[in-house]
């Protein structure tokens, strides 16, 4: 056949697609398909009538030129519709610009939201989107919600200088990022800098903080300066019907999906239509979904050499008459009838020799499939330092009998191969799995992602050390798996949940009565004491929060997430590190230096009392801006002289007011900026002991002695051997509890 012969039969097979393709509506009758470059598909419109209901209402705003659609009435440009639930949109960027004196600029956006009253038709695409923060002096952080929980997340960026920028690379220096969570339907993005960019100006005078589809953004240096000049980046919404009876189901309203279409559930109360295999179109319109004919194309019927015949969503192919059909290798085709006689009895023993090639050649490809998982298993278990880990344990006789070096199938089976379903905690290192062993034991699965394989000497080492920690407020380490890609590290199942979701909680915050959030911060403080103290190498949490601190049934504290902890050699006082922790928790001193010590665990379990003691967020955006900091919010009360205001009211009526005071200046004392004026855990662990004393024994004299406070604990009291005074820093003045009390501190004795 010619090259023309060949190009007009092309044209004939590409002719009547092209006119079915033309056929497929993808509006309602009489409604637009379309505003400006950009297709409106059912149930999208741009009309009243046209839309399935107010949620997809396109606004097609021709004062612009070219007309641009947007989403109801609000200014959020919709550049793209696809059926399969997608919709590309631009959206705002958070600037914080500063002129080369370090002076503010005010032409930005600094607080870029994306809010749709939509009864959660749309969310954030946490598959398509990341959370980006850019800029060399930045810190960035975006507050999402899913529904009605809400979530905070953040990026700290700092670097002296362009050339350690790595282009096409977001990995922390001059950019960083941080993945979506899934259901978000409302988010609020905020950005600051640390010194006004008077350091960094020359190259990077802005801090930017934005939500971008990852693949349509590549970062570079020139994005340090360059992103002052750009006002909106693409960002991508997943799209759905809301049905709040039941999705997929009939209900008040039948479900939107028309004929030759399936609903596909989404979640309970949301779906999306698709058409049926066979069927192309719309499967929102009625008869929107037509029939492919699959013989026009010879990429989709494998009807080769045979008669294609068209059928309702499908099609079937024969032979010409003489000829019948005959499976060969596996393939059908036409043969003609006289070939029958003498082929009957070879094709079934060729089918028959096939058959069984396949069963052999399955039975192999299984066992060589089962032999490269063993030996990838083996690499793994190598790599990691499973040999260093096992002679370890054998040199700690009671690590040995504690800790089990669990196999891969294990974990896998405890957790239904790591199912969604079993996920009950996630962060920034890894995902966190419910499983139940063989035993009927239940446990909690660490899986972190992918770590430097020059870190695996100090994960073992930590494994160890953890092995030994017999402490009854400390999670319990059973024991790890080393032969995947990255360490499994296995812990008791705590079954309360976390003190965060306690305190943050209404209706649980009033079970947490004065007497057990007391307890909770001293066997906290208790375990911070002992790691610093009392391990054979000292040991920095670097990473205590509410929501490490873990709950029992009977309300026993639980510290948990030694993910980021840091060992610290006898003969030194602190580590040089990379700043890592959570925003809101960390150590300024810390943040600002990059030397990580004892006194950062100390500042952190200062807003971790801070929590128990007013129940506020950490990082509020109902406050002020100068008081969304909690730690900001404590002291600007106190220099107020009312801090009894933000006291959890729930706890102002049963607690001591003696107690009151002093839990409050020790976090006063805590949350000082300077570490060396920091008290040690030890010096915290007693002083919270003697007040739950006070608790258990109310007849004991306020002037509680601490030296027999210090005997009870077989602790000595601090490291010059002088006693500490834990008295009469605070006092309580009258005019703002319910019974006329109000909390103001005092300078210290």
């Amino acid at each position: 056949m010619g090259i023309h012969q060949r190009f007009w039969l092309v044209i004939l097979i590409a002719a009547p697609l092209a006119v079915i393709a033309a056929e497929l509506p993808i509006a309602k009758p009489g409604c637009p398909d379309k505003c400006g470059n950009v297709s409106i598909p059912y149930p999208f419109g741009t009309r009243e009538g046209c839309y399935y209901d107010h949620n997809f209402y396109i606004s097609c705003n021709d004062t612009y030129g070219l007309p641009l659609a947007f989403i109801q009435n609000s200014t959020i440009n919709v550049t793209n519709i696809t059926p399969e639930g997608r919709m590309h949109i631009m959206k705002l960027i958070a600037h914080d610009c500063y002129d080369e004196l370090g002076r503010p600029i005010y032409d930005y956006d600094n607080n870029p939201t994306f809010q749709l009253d939509s009864n959660g038709s749309y969310t954030i695409s946490d598959t398509e989107n990341k959370f980006v923060a850019v800029g060399c002096d930045t810190y960035a952080y975006i507050e999402g919600f899913q529904g009605d929980k809400s979530y905070t997340a953040g990026c700290i960026t700092k670097c002296d200088s362009v050339d350690y920028v790595t282009n096409h690379a977001c990995s922390g220096i001059g950019c960083c990022q941080t993945s979506i969570a899934k259901g978000t339907d409302y988010f609020s993005v905020s950005v600051t800098s640390y010194t006004n960019h008077t350091r960094v100006w020359k190259f990077n005078p802005c801090s930017y903080g934005f939500v971008v589809e990852e693949s349509k953004f590549d970062f570079t240096s020139n994005n340090l300066r360059d992103l002052q000049n750009v006002s909106k980046l693409p960002m991508v919404l997943d799209w759905s019907i809301r049905d709040v009876n039941h999705a997929c189901g009939k209900s008040i309203k039948a479900n939107a999906c028309q004929g030759n279409s399936s609903c596909i559930p989404i979640d309970k109360n949301r779906y999306r239509c698709k058409c049926l295999e066979g069927f192309e179109g719309n499967p929102y319109l009625p008869s929107g979904c037509k029939d492919i004919n699959e013989c026009l194309d010879p990429n989709i019927n494998d009807c080769k050499g045979m008669i294609c015949t068209n059928t309702i969503g499908s099609y079937t192919c024969s032979c010409s008459k003489g000829y019948h059909r005959v499976e060969i290798s596996g393939k059908e085709v036409c043969v003609a009838n006289k070939q029958y006689d003498w082929k009957r009895i070879l094709i079934p023993i060729g089918i028959g020799g096939l058959a069984l090639l396949l069963v052999v050649g399955t039975w192999l490809s299984w066992g060589y499939n089962k032999w490269k998982l063993i030996k990838l298993r083996q690499k793994f278990f190598m790599q990691n330092g499973g040999l260093m880990l096992q002679q370890q344990l054998s040199n700690h006789e009671g690590s040995a009998k504690t800790t089990k070096i669990f196999t891969a199938e294990e974990l896998e089976k405890a957790t239904n191969n790591f199912d969604e379903s079993r996920i009950i905690g996630q962060g920034g290192y890894g995902m966190v799995y419910k499983g139940t062993l063989r035993d009927g034991r239940i446990v909690a699965i660490k899986k972190s992602h992918i770590i430097d394989q020059s870190q695996n000497e100090q994960f073992i080492n930590e494994v160890v050390i953890l092995s030994q920690i017999n402490h009854r407020n400390v999670v319990k380490l059973l024991g790890c798996c080393l032969e995947t890609e990255v360490p499994l590290l296995v812990y008791e199942f705590i079954t309360n949940g976390t003190l965060h979701h306690h305190i943050h909680n209404k209706i649980k915050a009033s079970s947490l009565t004065w007497e057990i959030r007391l307890r909770i911060a001293a066997e906290t403080a208790g375990v911070l004491s002992y790691l610093h103290s009392a391990a054979s190498t000292p040991i920095i949490h670097r990473d205590i929060k509410s929501t490490n601190i873990l709950l029992d049934d009977s309300y026993t504290a639980k510290v948990s997430d030694f993910g980021t902890s840091r060992l610290i050699p006898q003969d030194q006082v602190g580590l040089s590190t990379v700043v890592q922790g959570t925003i809101g928790y960390l150590d300024p001193e810390y943040l600002h230096t990059s030397q990580l010590t004892e006194k950062s665990d100390v500042y952190s379990f200062g807003v971790v009392l801070l929590e128990l003691l007013t129940g506020e967020k950490v990082l509020s955006f109902d406050r002020v801006e100068e008081e969304r900091n909690l730690s900001m919010y404590f002291f600007s009360a106190i220099k107020d002289n009312c801090l009894g205001k933000i006291l959890d009211g729930s706890i102002v009526n049963e607690a001591n007011t003696k107690q009151l005071n002093e839990v409050a200046n020790l976090a006063k004392r805590c949350l000082s900026v300077k570490g060396e004026e920091r008290p040690t855990m030890k010096e915290v662990a007693m002083e919270l002991e003697g007040l739950r004393r006070m608790t258990k024994h109310p007849w004991v004299n306020d002037a509680w002695d601490p030296k027999e406070v210090e005997y009870l604990l077989g602790e000595t009291s601090d490291k010059s051997g002088h006693d500490f005074d834990v008295s009469g820093s605070m006092s309580i003045i009258s005019n703002n509890f319910p019974d006329q009390v109000e909390l103001a501190i005092r300078n210290g004795r």
